[in-house]
């Protein structure tokens, strides 16, 4: 090529940044360049040409795949939305009112043509056609084709509608079949309508030019990208080809030899490939060296090794002859080079004095970064303090003590107070040692000894030689002395400090053997101390956290069970090991002898999960005092959870726990008829157990997730027979790291597959297989075995919807009342009755019932068919009435209004043991006296 510079391969180039003296002063290219023009414009035998050509067809071929996507899914899109638009059309023309009554008629064509012509037109689909059940065309687009019998709608015929692209006369098309029912649900006939096939495709052709034009575009600016990229190379490269290359590679080849550090390149077969000059004279290489095996060499043994082994290595120092070198090894393979290995050689024989302590400090660093790997691997104050010591023990002492405050055991804040400790971890080389156990006061009282200088001080005390130390016997001599005999002689004494505080003491001790410590040992030790220090002081601070996390969550879910006595109950709350989660149970007597069973769970752990948890469960209460169905109580808690999470959502708070994607369980069991009402949003169903011990999940009906809405909840009904169990439960119970949900449900219908179990023995069972000590998910679990109340306490009677059916209801009432024995609460529960009674019949609808329950209390209710609700108001002097409901609040203990499926239920209960006694002046008032 003309014009290039061909430089001398006998003369070294000068380095970079210098200039030859007769150089004359201007800015000359790099030497690779020097004397050649650079092309102003790309060259296909420029690197750069190249690479613009290959990312060309790269984007042409990205763009053509590209559009060709958009078709297919511009086809689909087509076909789908033509399924969805005729399956709409067909639903709505078969349900709409009149076409199964004109199906009926004695000429339906003259009735649904126009009709069918009229939804086509407007609709936008090819055709809207009425089969009768026989699927013969009572209405068409074409009226050629009524009275033939259509193909593929026997699915319709049977009930089913459907959609499908249908292939066949009179014409291919996507079509719906809707099955027309009259009310007694039969199919009177069947509704189809669609696209034609060919209309399809209509919009993506409108569309294609637009698409096509995007992809040109798209092509154009991928393009000019690659235009823009390639000019950058061209620059970098300086329109080098692969040519240029090689010669630039040959200067960099002289430069190789002309470096002060040997490197030798070995091939994937161990040969050597390239030796510089410096590598064959640090090595004393032979001259024919190139393509021999390093075995064959005479390296030494450390250079032989590394180099066969072909592992990285960085400033390895070995010996080689009287030599001490310096040592890298990288791989070839992972820089894009054949396999091989790159070896550096630097001569380091300076540094063989040096060798000794620059190996005992890599072993003391390799010491301290073990002990970092080591220590502190829990959150458990007291497993740190021997990690600490495991750590120690032998490798720095023979002999490791760890004492700690009380108040850091207890996970507190430590105080000033630092002259009375307890011995946490002891690790020792030999049994029979004079030392003072695990969980003995040590008392620092002697202000001239070691370990009272060290905490004096706040930094280590070393005592090389306990023999001739005589401070150090003073707190106890005679234990002193026991230590010399066994051979202890030397000592370390470090306090644990973190954050300016002092949590403990660490004492390192070398017995007979050992050598003595010296300084260097002392700084080891306080850097293995303060790395355990603040491996303590944060388990310290969890196991704090952790107390009072668990003490806020157990204060926060149900102290006691209530009692009741139609449900036995057991239960469960295991915090997770990581901490307190949101899991909580709650069982909640409602009127009638009702019990609503709770299950729920939080999403996140800590503090912050157990408040979010009381908010649910005191909202929980609050929405069961109005004693609604399973049902409305979930969607009056979604609806909670909503509100609150976007009131929250604005706020810049990071340990903010969400409730949305909270689950819950609300059941309600009724022990007069043994049916047990559930309602469950985004939870696990319950394990039924049945009296025999046979185990079934009921699929019951399943709802979101608390605060995700848009989704209406629902309840299920089980009829559970006395003696059942019901076992609810959270996730924690049945997942963990090595079993799945169906594992877990297995399991746990194995445990409780045993028809005499109680449920505490229940409970039992189930925490004892199914979790570990410390489970990774807090658990919520309750167990509720059923009972029934007994037909002989529930007495009930239809009431005609007459005023004067009063009097007769009341006196059957009264006859129940003494054949259960409760004379003395006939009076006020006549009075209860006549005012309920009265009030039903007055104010509200038929059908009037009224219901005693006698269990540990006496229920009365009074329900008819109105969903009125009666509230207490004073009335004044002057009013008529107004007064029955005073009344009733003043004679018995509890009473409300509940809305059922037809209407309410108002009841009042009074107490078995004693009478209510209503306050006279109050009645005198409210009966203006």
């Amino acid at each position: 090529m003309s014009g290039r510079f061909r430089r001398p391969r006998a003369k070294a180039a000068p380095p970079p940044g210098t200039r030859w003296a007769s150089d004359p002063p201007r800015r000359r290219a790099p030497w690779p360049f020097r004397g050649r023009r650079i092309p102003p414009s790309l060259s296909v035998r420029t690197l750069a040409a190249q690479v613009f050509l290959f990312q060309a067809l790269i984007m042409l071929l990205l763009v053509a795949v590209g559009a060709a996507a958009l078709v297919v899914q511009g086809l689909y899109d087509a076909e789908r939305n033509a399924r969805d638009r005729s399956l709409a059309v067909a639903e709505a023309f078969a349900h709409a009112p009149g076409t199964a009554q004109a199906l009926r008629s004695p000429d339906p064509t003259a009735g649904l043509q126009s009709q069918a012509e009229q939804v086509r037109k407007g609709s936008g689909v090819d055709f809207v056609a009425v089969l009768d059940r026989h699927g013969v065309r009572l209405t068409d687009r074409d009226p050629a084709l009524i009275g033939t019998k259509a193909q593929g709608v026997g699915r319709a015929l049977l009930g089913e509608s459907f959609t499908e692209t249908f292939h066949g006369r009179p014409t291919d098309a996507v079509r719906a079949v809707v099955p027309v029912t009259d009310p007694s649900r039969r199919v009177v006939g069947v509704v189809t309508a669609g696209i034609e096939y060919a209309n399809v495709g209509d919009v993506l052709v409108r569309q294609l030019p637009v698409l096509l034009g995007t992809a040109a575009g798209a092509l154009v600016l991928a393009t000019g990208g690659a235009a823009l990229v390639s000019r950058r190379l061209l620059r970098q490269t300086h329109g080098l080809g692969p040519a240029e290359m090689t010669r630039m590679y040959e200067h960099h080849d002289a430069v190789l030899h002309a470096v002060r550090e040997g490197v030798l390149i070995l091939g994937g077969d161990g040969r050597v490939l390239l030796a510089n000059d410096e590598a064959r004279r640090l090595l004393d290489l032979p001259k024919d060296a190139d393509r021999r095996q390093v075995r064959e060499l005479g390296l030494g043994p450390g250079p032989t090794r590394l180099l066969e082994a072909g592992e990285a290595a960085s400033d390895e120092v070995v010996r080689a002859g009287d030599r001490l070198l310096a040592v890298n090894i990288r791989p070839t393979v992972p820089y894009g080079g054949a396999p091989g290995l790159v070896a550096t050689f630097r001569d380091t024989t300076e540094l063989l004095a040096l060798s000794g302590q620059a190996e005992l400090a890599r072993g003391r660093l390799s010491f301290l970064y073990e002990a970092g790997m080591r220590i502190g691997t829990t959150l458990d104050v007291r497993r740190t303090a021997e990690e600490l010591a495991e750590v120690a023990v032998p490798r720095m002492a023979d002999f490791v003590t760890v004492e700690l405050l009380d108040a850091v055991l207890r996970g507190e804040e430590p105080t000033s107070a630092v002259r009375e400790m307890r011995r946490t971890a002891l690790r020792t080389t030999r049994t029979g040692h004079p030392l003072q156990p695990v969980g003995e006061v040590i008392r620092f009282v002697m202000a001239d000894t070691p370990m009272a200088a060290a905490l004096r001080r706040g930094k280590a005390v070393l005592v090389p030689d306990l023999r001739t130390a005589q401070d150090w016997r003073a707190r106890d001599s005679g234990g002193a002395e026991r230590a010399l005999e066994y051979g202890i002689h030397s000592l370390i004494t470090v306090p644990l400090r973190a954050r300016g505080v002092v949590l403990g003491m660490a004492d390192f001790w070398r017995g007979a053997g050992s050598p003595r410590f010296e300084e260097e040992d002392v700084a080891v030790a306080e850097e293995l101390v303060a790395r355990a220090a603040v491996a303590i002081d944060n388990a310290r601070r969890y196991t704090r956290e952790h107390t009072m996390a668990v003490t806020l969550q157990r204060s926060l879910l149900p102290v006691g069970l209530p009692e009741q006595d139609v449900l036995e109950i057991a239960s469960r709350y295991l915090p997770a090991r990581s901490g307190v989660g949101g899991d909580w149970f709650d069982v909640i007597p409602l009127p009638g002898f009702r019990v609503a069973l709770v299950v729920g769970d939080i999403v996140g752990h800590g503090m912050q999960a157990a408040v979010t948890m009381g908010r649910l469960r005191t909202a929980v209460l609050n929405f069961s005092s109005l004693d609604l169905a399973p049902e409305e109580l979930l969607g009056h808690l979604d609806e909670m959870v909503t509100r609150l999470d976007s009131q929250t959502a604005t706020a810049d708070d990071d340990d903010h726990v969400p409730l949305t994607g909270a689950t819950c369980l609300y059941a309600v069991y009724d022990p007069v008829c043994g049916r047990c009402a559930v309602s469950r949003a985004g939870h696990l169903a319950p394990a039924v157990v049945d009296p025999e011990g046979r185990v079934t999940f009921p699929d019951l009906p399943l709802s979101p997730p608390l605060g995700v809405g848009g989704h209406p909840f629902e309840t299920g009904e089980l009829e559970l027979p006395e003696g059942s169990r019901l076992v609810l439960f959270t996730d924690g119970l049945i997942e963990s790291r090595g079993r799945d949900v169906d594992e877990g449900l297995a399991l746990l219908s194995s445990t409780v597959a045993h028809a005499d179990r109680t449920p505490e023995e229940t409970c039992r069972a189930l925490v004892e297989r199914m979790l570990p000590e410390r489970p990774s998910d807090d658990v919520a679990l309750l167990v509720a075995r059923t009972r029934r109340l007994a037909p002989s306490c529930v007495a009930a009677w239809d009431v005609p919807f007459d005023v004067t059916a009063v009097p007769r209801v009341r006196g059957e009432v009264s006859r129940r009342l003494a054949d259960w024995g409760l004379e003395e609460t006939a009076f006020s529960t006549e009075l209860i009755l006549s005012e309920l009674l009265t009030n039903a019949i007055r104010y509200g609808a038929p059908p009037v019932r009224v219901r005693l329950l006698l269990g540990r209390t006496l229920v009365c209710e009074v329900s008819d068919g109105s969903n009125t609700s009666p509230r207490l108001r004073r009335a004044a002097s002057t009013d008529e009435g107004g007064r029955g409901l005073f009344l009733v609040s003043q004679f018995a203990d509890l009473w409300g209004t509940r809305y059922v499926a037809r209407g309410k239920v108002i009841w009042a209960e009074q107490t078995l043991d004693r009478a209510a006694e209503p306050d006279p002046s109050l009645l005198f008032d409210v009966m203006g006296l």
